[in-house]
């Protein structure tokens, strides 16, 4: 039996509460190792810990903060393979993918927010002519970024290491302490980076994580009184609740939720850059991943070619063993997920779509496997075109002119990022600007990592990635005096 995980409350490895649950490899179905159940007290405690710390790390020079930052990029850096390994096992991610965008990743967050950025800026002196005590004066201001305080980081299963070293790397920076609530199927990296950040010289108390399957545990690192903030990835529907009881407090609240990515693919487009590009909703984490461009919009000209090429780029994906080289699809992270994937194939056939792609469950006897599926003849009334799958599914509509796709585009409950494939990039930046969405890629799937990051509507409050991280995990103070 794999080593059983304790907590790391308060800068001590400690004992949980309610024992211990097996973590599943989703592509051979062995037990990974043994993850803590806290209590809920055990989660309070975690809050009060990073309480305690915040006086003194927040008082801490932002250089010193940068160093202990660094340090931490560099020993994650220097156990790149075991921790890449383990990130694997847990999440069926291929070994590429794991050792790149997972851990090098966090490796690469660290290091971006151990540069020390400016923390306060003058603003434009005012003339009053009479203010609240009588007479004229110059005021001068200074604005100030101050840390929100106790962050809970609340992370989400499809990437251990990058998404949660997004949230505590800039919230550390900015001279917060976090308490992190990481997803019940892959925790133990995350307790990795704790190790990480606590060997490269984190006081205790500062960074404290606690897993649970229980709900109990995450509503209690929510509702506690010891924490200001909440920074959540996950579902709409988990982050509707938690945005209630943040509200109930005036919590800040940072909230990356689902998405539908919409891809308008224009008649004058470059088919082969549209097809490599839509098709990564089938190789990257399985289609598991909010930003992928799931629900693909084709002009009539381009429809029935974009839809028989992305068929045959679907069926060439090598489905299998992640650890093997020439693998492109995993499994997907857990049976009952790919039970949920499969059942939304089901009701598009059911809907009346065609299945050009996938469809039936792939070889493999054991993991969590789901073949790259591709749905045509769909309509964006359909639950498959409305709903997010979470899967490597795509799902192809037909539409007639700009305005039609547009409106297509935008009829949806999410608007996290849209993607616009056209020849005549004027159209396509003019058709960006008509989205309803928190980001647009033009002719590409990639992102620029410094570019604000967040959805409108049901996709998510706030933005963060790059300096806006920064802006996200501090609060802004004004000192004002006579000038």
């Amino acid at each position: 039996m794999s080593e059983a995980q304790p907590l790391f409350v308060g800068g001590e490895w400690v004992a949980p509460d309610g024992g211990h649950y097996p973590v599943t490899d989703p592509a051979t179905e062995e037990t990974v190792g043994w993850a803590p159940e806290a209590s809920p007290e055990q989660a309070r405690a975690a809050c009060a810990a990073a309480r305690e710390a915040f006086g003194a790390w927040s008082r801490t020079r932002p250089q010193e903060r940068a160093a202990v930052l660094s340090r931490a990029a560099g020993i994650i850096r220097d156990r790149l393979v075991p921790y890449a390994e383990l990130a694997r096992a847990e999440t069926g991610a291929t070994t590429g993918t794991a050792r790149a965008m997972q851990v090098g990743v966090a490796a690469a967050r660290f290091r971006r927010y151990a540069t020390v950025e400016p923390a306060e800026w003058p603003v434009a002196p005012q003339i009053n002519e009479a203010g609240p005590m009588g007479g004229a004066g110059v005021m001068g201001a200074l604005a100030v970024r101050q840390p929100v305080g106790v962050v809970t980081c609340v992370t989400s299963y499809n990437n251990p290491w990058a998404n949660p070293a997004g949230k505590i790397a800039p919230a550390l920076a900015m001279g917060n302490t976090v308490v992190v609530k990481p997803a019940p199927q892959d925790p133990l990296s995350v307790y990795r980076m704790a190790e990480a950040l606590a060997d490269a010289g984190v006081p205790p108390g500062v960074v404290n994580v606690v897993s649970g399957r229980d709900v109990s545990v995450g509503e209690a690192v929510v509702a506690s009184d010891d924490v200001d903030m909440v920074s959540f990835t996950g579902s709409t529907a988990v982050g509707r609740r938690i945005a209630e009881v943040c509200g109930r407090d005036m919590k800040r609240q940072l909230m990356e939720l689902g998405g539908k990515g919409a891809a308008l693919v224009f008649d004058d487009a470059d088919l082969a850059s549209a097809v490599a590009g839509i098709g990564t909703t089938f190789s990257f984490y399985s289609g598991q991943i909010c930003t992928a461009p799931t629900r693909v919009l084709a002009q009539r000209g381009v429809h029935e070619r974009l839809v028989e090429r992305l068929g045959a780029y679907a069926r060439r994906l090598t489905v299998g063993d992640p650890r093997a080289a020439d693998t492109v699809v995993g499994p997907v992270i857990s049976a009952a997920h790919r039970d949920r994937v499969e059942s939304y194939v089901e009701l598009g056939r059911k809907e009346g779509a065609v299945v050009v792609a996938g469809g039936e469950r792939p070889s493999p006897e054991r993991g969590f496997y789901v073949a790259p599926t591709l749905l045509a003849g769909c309509a964006n009334d359909m639950r498959v075109a409305r709903e997010e799958i979470f899967g490597p599914v795509v799902v192809v509509i037909p539409f007639d002119d700009e305005d039609e796709g547009v409106a297509l585009a935008n009829d949806s409950d999410y608007g996290l990022i849209d993607y616009v494939w056209s020849g005549d990039v004027a159209r396509a930046f003019r058709v960006a600007r008509r989205l309803r969405a928190g980001g647009v890629g033009i002719n590409t799937v990639a992102r620029n990592m410094e570019a604000p990051f967040g959805g409108f509507k049901k996709s998510g409050v706030g933005r963060d990635v790059g300096v806006y991280a920064l802006h996200a995990y501090s609060e802004v103070q004004s000192l004002v005096w006579p000038g």
